[in-house]
């Protein structure tokens, strides 16, 4: 039992250290692109990244987070995305119920959030959206994020080259929660919908 925690905690490690640079690469990529228009938005995404970095760097080590903190990481990721995407792409994010005494396996939600603008309204040239609701009643949290998908967009959204966030996080969903979850996704023609139901 003792191998076998062991074993789970290495994982557990190896796949949070995927999550980091993952994001760290988009983020990065997202800041280059606003250098070269040489945008007045750029300082002000370096001051975002630089409060994600120290989250991520500081805070994200240990098993549980203050579900607090995680939400205002996805806040900032949220307000970089809206600097850095067309004014035609409507960005939501609605948070109902008590946050203030609980916690959640740190940088569990984000990949959601990274692949409904990588491979939705990212794909797309005219109006698209990303909302997302979260509600917490209890220990119970239900976490559902849609976003629109252009008319040309596969069927098949998630491509080899940009799994690597789903991947992870159904395992460590798997590792963490084990059967303390449901997640649930549906890919239609024009939306893209997770929603993820969790006993914190």
């Amino acid at each position: 039992m003792e191998l076998q925690t062991q074993t789970m905690q290495s994982e557990l490690k190896f796949l949070r250290s995927q999550i980091n640079p993952h994001f760290l690469f988009n983020t990065l990529n997202n800041l280059y692109a606003l250098t070269l228009k040489k945008s007045d938005d750029a300082p002000e995404i370096v001051l975002k990244l630089s409060e994600m970095m120290r989250y991520m760097l500081y805070e994200c080590n240990e098993r549980r987070v203050p579900l607090q903190k995680e939400v205002a990481y996805m806040k900032n990721y949220l307000d970089l995305e809206r600097l850095r995407q067309h004014e035609s792409i409507d960005i939501q994010f609605n948070q109902t119920g008590d946050i203030s005494d609980q916690s959640i396996a740190p940088l569990l939600l984000i990949p959601f959030i990274e692949n409904s603008f990588k491979h939705g309204v990212g794909s797309q040239i005219n109006h698209g959206f990303v909302n997302i609701d979260m509600n917490v009643q209890g220990n119970k949290l239900t976490f559902i994020i849609e976003n629109s998908k252009g008319p040309s967009q596969p069927r098949q959204v998630h491509r080899k080259s940009g799994g690597i966030g789903l991947v992870n996080v159904r395992r460590r969903l798997n590792l963490i929660y084990d059967d303390q979850y449901h997640l649930k996704i549906s890919n239609e023609p024009n939306i893209y919908r997770v929603t993820l139901d969790l006993n914190l």
